[in-house]
């Protein structure tokens, strides 16, 4: 080798060793970069999920809203449980009852909890978490009046449209003169203003405001109904993942006695057992199964 070619090689060394420091160099940042992206990736699965939920807020005691406009109410109470088991931040919002289902759908929000009953319409199109709540239907009428659920051919009888006891009302009562209207409050109204002569409705609900000044001259005419759709869920999207999540959270609350608290606060013990109390409470002591032909609507409470 001659002098000139080891001239030329040791300048292409020099040349080339700050390169590979160089790259050392970036090698070695990125080697330490790659915890840290790590560390934020975890960081992002750990932030709490941001969840919207809307409800019907006319439906004492389920949803409802106070003189300042909160919404509270028992579903009000077990969703914050429910958001706080999870860790969730959850923001609840009122809509109207015909556009829950909907709403849910076109994705304005990411579930739906206002006494909705699941049936099998119903889980046609939207997802239901295990039941929370089970509730059957009562004939409101009067006092001292005699209406009774097998005299109400050609009787204006008022219930909330696309629930539980107005789909009853179509299925078993056709040649009544039903009376639709879009919250309980309106039904309500055209009872005590002697528009109707009676009401079917939610038990619980019914009972509610029986206790109320307004419905102090009223009374549950009957037996309770039951439909076979008495179980209420919180509806999602088909497929939601939201479903699996909201399932184990209320499984944890019953398990820790959250939701026997809460439940209690409102009802005095656990769903069930509290509804059917009230019932009897109110001289309701026999329970009519209604074997349905055909399931009820899709909207239906």
């Amino acid at each position: 080798m001659t002098l000139s070619m080891t001239s030329s090689m040791s300048k292409k060394a020099l040349l080339l060793a700050p390169l590979s420091a160089a790259m050392l160099l970036l090698a070695g940042c990125n080697n330490s970069s790659a915890p840290a992206e790590s560390a934020d990736a975890d960081t992002a699965t750990e932030a709490p999920m941001n969840i919207k939920i809307a409800t019907e807020s006319s439906y004492k005691p389920f949803s409802y809203t106070d003189a300042d406009g909160k919404l509270i109410g028992y579903e009000i109470e077990l969703v914050d449980a429910l958001c706080a088991q999870m860790k969730a931040e959850c923001e609840v919002i009122s809509q109207d009852w015909d556009g829950l289902i909907p709403g849910l759908n076109a994705q304005k929000f990411d579930a739906a909890i206002a006494g909705m009953s699941i049936t099998p319409e119903r889980k046609e199109v939207v997802d239901f978490s295990d039941p929370y709540f089970h509730s059957g239907i009562i004939l409101i009428g009067k006092k001292g009046d005699d209406i009774s659920i097998d005299s109400l051919k050609g009787q204006p009888i008022a219930s909330q449209r696309s629930t539980v006891a107005s789909q009853y009302l179509q299925d078993e009562h056709a040649d009544a003169d039903i009376k639709l209207y879009d919250t309980q409050d309106n039904a309500y109204l055209d009872l005590t203003s002697g528009r109707v002569r009676g009401m079917m409705s939610d038990k619980v609900t019914g009972i509610d405001w029986l206790k109320t000044d307004a419905g102090k001259d009223y009374e549950v005419k009957g037996d309770e109904i039951s439909t076979n759709d008495d179980a209420m869920g919180i509806a999602f999207r088909k497929g939601d993942p939201l479903v699996a999540k909201f399932n184990a959270a209320l499984a944890e609350l019953k398990d820790n006695g959250t939701y026997d608290q809460i439940t209690g606060s409102y009802f005095g013990t656990s769903s069930t057992a509290a509804a059917q109390k009230a019932v009897v409470t109110d001289g309701v002591d026999e329970v009519i199964v209604v074997e349905e032909d055909a399931p009820a609507e899709a909207a239906t409470n």
